[in-house]
């Protein structure tokens, strides 16, 4: 990182903290087993000194018998410390991503603008083992710090020389380590930057491969991913260089320091300051020493890592709302604003728009009744979409309201808005699992299968060409059925949602003529008495309609039934008929 990002480390620490208790337990058995591990060479000195100098036989087998207790000892310990390290990594890491999946589906949306799903799929899975793993590191950091203390002690014991050794040097070592760690937490951040686009643009490109094939541009394609995969590979290179570079050098200095300390150990047992236990004991504590001084470069590349990674879920979990919520959303108002209204009893299914203008959209006025079927052509498409976005909320309008039954949008709760307005895009995605279960999904749990849905829809007559039926398996985003079959089960699904205002934009632009005129009819028939929104320029879905509106240049410029504008309208009659 360029400069510490407090959002980062805030959340470092709370998803650290959320896990304190295990944190705090795998650290005190931890403590345990390394100060097992830093006895072990004292009681080999001791073990020695009685055996081999003083021929002390009992006084041997004594101390190799406190020497086995001790082992049982670390050898729990380690295996409980792990367990709850472990816990704690893994709890940490799943918490944060539960948080930015809830994010990323929040009514008020924004957080995925600018970012493709693959790049925020990797956010939520290595970014968020990278951070869950400081709780890990941490716990190791601290029983090698209680290693290193009973190490130090243990030498001073033998040698004030020695121990003033280890006291001094090694917080030496570690503020090395932490500079050398500084060049990976940077180059860390740069490589999961360019993962995670790697990993956005694949996803993109292998759903959209049929499109690709279909116009040509596969060769672009895969050279667009080469480019961005190269980037990738470039960046995790110069990390794995910074590792490499961090650990070596550490590993260097490591080596030296443990072999000035024995040196220092050999003198001073050749001058006859120590005798032969202590010299044992020093020069295995010495090669003891090895293992948490390597631990705290291993510790400092976990550390630089999670803050990178911690940095980029901060920017995810705060990024700013699309729209606001007046029930609670992620983006607060600027100032008081009265208490959201809750969602209606019973909604009754009326929309108005005053005065809209959003994007392309300008100035638009649309009064449509409740129960009404209202057709919506469009000029431009991207008025379309601008529409769309006002309608489900995803955008506020730059000037105007859009209000239901009488109150407008934005000063209801978000989550009564969607349970009133579904705007069923035109690319909806399907999901794994079976085609009834993507049909329901809107419905609760054990309703009975939606006929009706599934006949207005024309999805009946997929499902009798599937295998299984309704029980087929549907693969992601439903690639392993045909445009047409997507298109018709999502439809099934918006139907059988049976909301008080549905919004369907072009619903059928992937099957026949027969089928649509089929799926025309079907809506019609099951949206009688709620109100319906047809986004399309197909004159078979149009025909069927209480009304029509043409936008052309984004306002309104005719208004009437699909004959009568297709006969009056020379502006309509191209959109509708060619």
């Amino acid at each position: 990182m360029r400069r510490a990002d407090p959002r980062g480390r805030k959340l470092l620490r709370r998803a650290v903290g959320g896990q304190r208790r295990d944190v705090v337990l795998g650290a005190v058995l931890g403590m345990g087993h390394q100060a097992g591990e830093a006895l072990v060479p004292v009681l080999i000195g001791l073990a020695v000194e009685r055996g081999v100098v003083d021929g002390d036989v009992p006084g041997l087998l004594r101390w190799l018998a406190v020497l086995a207790v001790v082992y049982v000892g670390l050898s729990f310990s380690f295996r409980f410390s792990a367990r709850a390290g472990e816990r704690a990594s893994v709890t940490a890491a799943h918490r944060l991503r539960t948080e930015l999946i809830g994010r990323v589906l929040a009514p008020e949306g924004g957080a995925d603008e600018g970012r493709l799903p693959g790049e925020l799929s990797n956010t939520a899975t290595e970014d968020a083992r990278r951070v869950g793993a400081v709780a890990m590191a941490l716990i190791v950091a601290v029983a090698a710090t209680a290693g290193l203390v009973v190490a130090a002690v243990a030498l001073l014991r033998v040698s004030l020389t020695l121990g003033l050794l280890v006291l001094l040097g090694t917080p030496l070592l570690l503020w090395l380590g932490h500079l050398l760690s500084t060049p990976l937490e940077r180059r860390s951040e740069t490589e999961q930057d360019r993962a995670a686009r790697a990993s956005g643009v694949a996803a993109d490109l292998v759903a959209g491969i049929r499109v690709l094939k279909g116009i040509g541009a596969a060769p672009a394609a895969v050279a667009r991913y080469r480019r961005v995969s190269g980037d990738s590979l470039a960046a995790t290179l110069r990390a794995a260089r910074a590792e490499a570079w961090q650990h070596g050098v550490v590993t260097l200095l490591t080596g030296a320091f443990i072999a000035l300390v024995a040196l220092v150990g050999g003198r001073l047992a050749a001058s006859g300051d120590i005798g032969l236990g202590e010299l044992v004991a020093s020069v295995a504590l010495a090669l003891f020493l090895i293992g948490p001084l390597s631990e705290f470069s291993w510790v400092n590349a976990e550390l630089a890592q999670g803050r990178a990674s911690a940095t980029r879920i901060a920017a995810v979990l705060d990024s700013e709302g699309a729209v606001t919520d007046p029930g609670g959303g992620a983006t607060p108002a600027p100032a008081p604003a009265p208490a959201p209204a809750p969602a209606p009893d019973s909604t009754a299914g009326r929309l108005r728009l005053r005065n809209l203008s959003h994007d392309g959209v300008h100035a638009l006025d649309l009064d449509i009744a409740p129960g009404q079927l209202l057709g919506v052509v469009t000029t431009d498409p991207a008025d379309a979409t601008a529409l769309l976005r006002c309608l489900g909320r995803r955008a506020d309008p730059d000037t105007g309201t859009v209000e239901l039954d009488g109150t407008a949008l934005t000063a209801l709760d978000l989550t009564a808005v969607r349970a009133a307005i579904l705007v069923a895009e035109h690319d909806a995605d399907l999901f794994e699992g079976t085609v009834l279960e993507n049909v329901t999904a809107a419905l609760p749990e054990g309703t009975t299968v939606p006929r009706a849905a599934l006949a207005a829809s024309g999805t009946d007559e997929v499902v009798r060409a599937l295998p299984d039926g309704l029980h087929t398996q549907v693969t992601s985003r439903g690639r392993s059925l045909s445009g047409g079959q997507r298109q018709r089960v999502a439809l099934a699904r918006a139907l059988a949602a049976d909301p008080p205002v549905l919004v369907v934009h072009e619903p059928a632009t992937a099957v026949d003529a027969v089928t649509e005129a089929r799926i025309a009819d079907g809506i019609k028939d099951v949206r009688r008495g709620r109100t319906t929104l047809l986004v399309t320029n197909s004159p078979a879905l149009l025909a069927v309609t209480d009304r029509v509106v043409l936008l052309d240049g984004g306002t309104v410029t005719a208004d009437g039934t699909h004959q009568g504008l297709v006969r009056d309208s020379g502006t309509y009659r191209t959109a509708v008929l060619t």
